[in-house]
C-alpha cells in the first residue's frame, strides 16, 4: 500500500503473478501487472490525498512506477514524478530528484538569482521613457530611410529607361563615332547612379548603427545573462551523475554528445533507477502513466500509460539499464517479414508494407522497404520509394524505377492529385459521421517521433473522415489525408481538438495492443508513362 512516510511501498500480491524475466524496455511495452498494481495503488492516494496543493485538472504531470526487489527477497515498488509539482521537488512519498534545483543555498538557487536580477534590470531599462523614445527613433529612422532608398532607386528606374529611349533616338540620327561618345556619356549617367545608392546604402548602415550604439548597454546586459545562463546551465550538468546496474557513474555531459536538452535527468525514469541502484534494490518493471488534465498540444490521457520520452531518457536510459537483462526492441525482433507486390510494370510497382516495418532504414533498425528494394531492383534508378508510411501503419506504398517516373509521381502527390484512402479503427464510439479535421502539426523535438498540434509553428494538416460502421464499442472509419505530416492521421484521430479518439493499438497516442489498426487501402494516380488511370487496392488485415 502506497503510504506517504516512506519512499519504498511494499506490494501485497498472490502468488500467481508471475515475475517478468527481463526488465522492461522503456520505449515501447505493455505494462507488467505488477506495475498496473502499483500504479493503482499511487493513483489512489492522488485522489484522495489533501497534502499535495498542486491542481492537475489545469495541469497534467507524468508518473512513474518501479518494481524492485528489497535485500531480503520481499517485492515493493518505488514511485517518482517528472520534473516539479507545485513548484516542489520533494513531496513526501515520492523518490526526491538526483540533484535538486530548488534548495535554497546551493549554487544553480543562487545562480538564478543572479539570472532574475538581472532580467529585471533589462525589463526596468527596457520599459522606461527614455528607452521607449530612443527605440521609436531608431524604428523613424530605419523607416525614412528605407523610403530615401526606394525613392532614389525609383528615380534611378526611371533614368534607366529614359536612357534607354535617347539610345534608342540617336542610334539613329548619330554617326557611329557620336553614337559611341553619346552611349559612354549615358554609361557614365548609368554609374552614377549606381555609386549613388551604393554610397546611401553605406550613409543609412553608419546612421543606423551610430543610433543603436545607445542601446550597447543593454546589449551588454543580454549578453551577461546569456553567458550567466550558459555557464550555470554547464555547471548544472556536471552534477547529474547516474549509476547503472553494475554500479558504474557516467556524467551527464558525457552522455550526450551535445548540449543535454532542458529537464535531463529529471523524468521520473531516471530518478527511479539512480534511487534503487543506490539503496541496493534490484529493479524489475517499470511504467510510466499520465495523471490529470491533457496538455493543449500533446496528446496524454488520464490515467494511460506511455513509453520514456527518447530525446532526454532514451540516452540516460541506455546507460543506466547496463548490467540488467531488458526485453529487447519488439521491432527488432520482427524476422521473416517478406514484402508483398501487388502490382508491377517495367515503370513502377507497388508493395503491401507490413505494420511495424520501416519504409525506411532507421539508426537502429537496417531492414526497410526501401532496403529490399534496392535488392530487388539493382538497376533502377533515382530514390526508389515514392512516399513513405509510418512504420506502424500498414498498406500501399509506390517504388519508382526511374528518376523520371519518380519525379513525376512525387509531382504528383505534391500537387494532391493522388487520391488516398486509409481504413482505421478508433478505440471508441465517434458521434459524427463525417467531416473534416484541420489541426497544423508541429516536431515535439523533445520526444521524436510525436508531433503536437501547434497553431503557431505548425505546418497546415488536413483530413477527410467517413465512418462506415461500429462494433464492441470502436468505431470503424475511412480516413483521406488531403496533408502528408508524420503521424498526421494517429494525431488528429487522437487529439481532443480532432476526433478525440485514438485508433486502436495507437502506442504513442493511445493505448497499445497487437498492433497499430490502420492501413492504407487505396491509391488513385495517373499512370507516368501511359496516363491511365491506376486505382490500387489492399485489403486489411483487421
Amino acid at each position: 500500500m502506497f503510504s506517504p512516510n516512506t519512499l519504498i511501498h511494499f506490494l501485497q500480491i498472490d502468488d500467481s503473478i508471475k515475475l517478468p524475466e527481463k526488465f522492461t524496455y522503456p520505449f515501447q511495452y505493455t505494462p507488467h501487472s505488477l506495475c498496473k498494481i502499483a500504479s493503482n495503488e499511487v493513483q489512489k492516494y492522488l485522489e484522495n490525498q489533501s497534502d499535495i496543493k498542486h491542481n492537475f485538472n489545469e495541469l497534467g504531470k507524468m508518473f512513474g512506477v518501479l518494481i524492485v526487489k528489497t535485500t531480503n527477497n520481499k517485492l515493493a515498488y518505488l514511485t517518482a514524478f517528472s520534473g516539479k509539482i507545485d513548484e516542489k521537488t520533494h513531496i513526501n512519498g515520492f523518490i526526491p530528484p538526483i540533484f535538486d534545483t530548488l534548495s535554497p543555498n546551493n549554487f544553480y538557487k543562487q545562480g538564478e538569482q543572479k539570472i532574475n536580477n538581472l532580467t529585471n534590470k533589462i525589463k526596468k531599462i527596457e520599459n522606461s521613457l527614455e528607452f521607449k523614445k530612443l527605440k521609436n527613433k531608431l524604428n523613424k529612422l530605419e523607416i525614412d530611410l528605407s523610403n530615401e532608398l526606394k525613392q532614389l532607386k525609383t528615380t534611378a528606374s526611371n533614368a534607366k529607361k529614359e536612357r534607354k529611349i535617347k539610345r534608342t533616338e540617336a542610334k539613329n540620327k548619330l554617326s557611329e563615332k557620336e553614337f559611341e561618345e553619346f552611349s559612354k556619356k549615358l554609361d557614365n549617367e548609368s554609374m552614377e547612379y549606381h555609386y549613388k545608392i551604393k554610397d546611401f546604402k553605406k550613409y543609412s548602415s553608419f546612421k543606423i548603427l551610430e543610433l543603436q550604439k545607445e542601446f550597447d548597454f543593454l546589449n551588454s546586459l543580454k549578453e551577461e545573462r546569456k553567458q550567466l545562463s550558459a555557464n550555470l546551465q554547464k555547471e548544472l550538468h556536471g552534477k547529474y551523475i547516474f549509476l547503472n546496474a553494475k554500479q558504474e557513474t557516467k556524467k551527464l555531459t558525457s552522455i550526450f554528445n551535445d548540449i543535454p536538452p532542458a529537464g535531463s535527468g529529471e523524468c521520473s525514469a531516471p530518478k527511479l533507477l539512480q534511487f534503487a541502484y543506490k539503496n541496493n534494490l534490484h529493479p524489475i518493471a517499470m511504467a510510466e502513466f499520465w495523471w490529470g488534465k491533457q496538455p493543449p498540444s500533446e496528446i496524454r490521457v488520464h490515467k494511460h500509460f506511455y513509453p520514456s520520452c527518447k530525446s532526454k531518457c532514451k540516452p540516460i536510459l541506455n546507460f543506466m539499464l547496463q548490467g540488467l537483462e531488458v526485453d529487447e526492441n519488439p521491432v527488432k525482433n520482427r524476422k521473416n517479414i517478406k514484402l508483398e507486390i501487388i502490382f508491377e510494370d517495367d515503370y513502377l510497382l507497388a508493395v503491401n508494407k507490413p505494420h511495424e516495418f520501416l519504409s525506411v532504414s532507421g539508426k537502429e533498425i537496417k531492414d526497410s522497404v526501401l532496403t529490399r528494394m534496392k535488392e530487388y531492383l539493382p538497376n533502377a534508378t533515382g530514390a526508389l520509394l515514392v512516399h513513405r508510411l509510418d512504420m506502424s501503419t500498414s498498406g500501399l506504398l509506390l517504388v519508382a524505377k526511374t528518376t523520371e517516373v519518380h519525379k513525376n509521381l512525387q509531382k504528383q502527390f505534391s500537387n494532391r492529385t493522388i487520391k488516398k484512402r486509409y481504413i482505421a479503427i478508433l478505440d471508441g464510439i465517434i458521434s459524427q459521421k463525417a467531416g473534416t479535421i484541420n489541426l497544423p502539426l508541429f516536431p515535439d523535438y523533445n520526444n521524436l517521433p510525436h508531433q503536437l498540434v501547434c497553431f503557431k509553428n505548425g505546418k497546415p494538416s488536413i483530413t477527410k473522415y467517413k465512418v462506415i460502421g461500429y462494433k464492441n464499442n470502436k468505431t470503424k472509419i475511412y480516413l483521406y489525408p488531403e496533408t502528408g505530416r508524420t503521424h498526421q492521421l494517429r494525431v488528429h484521430c487522437a487529439h481532443h481538438l480532432g476526433l478525440n479518439t485514438p485508433i486502436l493499438g495507437d502506442d504513442l497516442y493511445g493505448t497499445k495492443q497487437n498492433r497499430l489498426h490502420l492501413h492504407a487501402e487505396k491509391l488513385i494516380f495517373k499512370h507516368p508513362i501511359t496516363g491511365k488511370t491506376i486505382e490500387l487496392k489492399s485489403k486489411a488485415k483487421f
